[in-house]
């Protein structure tokens, strides 16, 4: 199933996102994905906050939609362009329903695993984790089909983290490394038993001299051609049944020559033997 659902509002005001997916499908052109539509409930400067988390009527009402066409569809495999991270809540916790060995690789240069109590933004797009977790709002348990475990979680690119992140990384003892190891990385997911992947790809996981045009930019990230050293490493060594790429905010078909490789190895099509699932 391919999914495009440019949802900007768990970034705060950020606009910009939207129109960076919609110029990563114009890449693409493929007729084969699905438009989730966008909530009109007022979000971004006119935004509501509640419960921590700002523009939350907005968000949740369109990732109940998200919800409802993936239970509805029931696929086997997901492909996103987003959006902000926060949408993963939905494929990730549906993907690790059907798949009991799911690992998810989550390439960004922030954790994305605070409590809405604890984030300096209330933005969504640093929570997602933490709500698959289960230890998010509440409220928002609805939208999971399931909850994940901390052994899960594997980050690749990390180098912007909230204290509260830290302690939440720390005591669960998720794989965080300053510098990415992809061979030590692929035997400790055979190590877990681990044989499926979700691939979360937030472009801000790269070095901003390489890509530069994400939402945030954080130095001394991922080269790209390490990003697609890593994704190709996994994708020999494991079955994908789910990838995204996130947060772009290019707004013409150039500016995507230094990532074209990365879009097509994370959008491609995948053939797997289901009995293997």
């Amino acid at each position: 199933m391919k999914i495009y659902f440019p949802q900007w509002q768990g970034s705060g005001t950020g606009k910009t996102i939207e129109s960076g997916a919609q110029t990563i499908l114009n890449y693409l052109g493929d007729s084969e994905f699905i438009k989730i539509p966008l909530s009109e409930i007022p979000a971004g400067k006119k935004g509501v906050q509640k419960h921590h988390i700002n523009n939350y009527d907005a968000i949740t009402e369109q990732l109940s939609r998200l919800k409802q066409k993936i239970d509805t569809e029931q696929p086997q495999i997901i492909k996103i362009i987003g959006g902000d991270c926060g949408l993963e809540i939905v494929p990730v916790s549906y993907l690790n329903q059907k798949y009991p060995k799911l690992g998810v690789i989550w390439f960004d240069a922030h954790a994305d695993i605070n409590r809405p109590c604890d984030s300096p933004s209330c933005n969504f797009h640093g929570m997602p984790l933490r709500t698959l977790l289960g230890e998010g709002e509440k409220h928002m348990n609805t939208l999971l089909f399931s909850t994940i475990e901390a052994s899960q979680i594997h980050y690749i690119g990390l180098r912007d983290i909230d204290v509260a992140e830290q302690e939440r990384i720390d005591n669960g003892n998720i794989y965080a490394p300053i510098e990415s190891d992809i061979d030590e990385l692929v035997q400790l997911l055979k190590s877990k038993n681990i044989t499926h992947l979700y691939l979360h790809f937030d472009f801000d996981c790269l070095e901003p001299g390489d890509y530069n045009k994400t939402y945030y930019e954080v130095p001394n990230g991922l080269k790209i051609k390490e990003a697609e050293k890593h994704i190709t490493s996994l994708q020999d060594n494991f079955t994908i049944v789910g990838s995204s790429v996130l947060e772009s905010v290019a707004t013409n078909l150039s500016e995507l020559k230094p990532i074209e490789n990365i879009i097509r190895l994370l959008m491609k099509d995948e053939c797997f033997d289901l009995n293997s699932s």
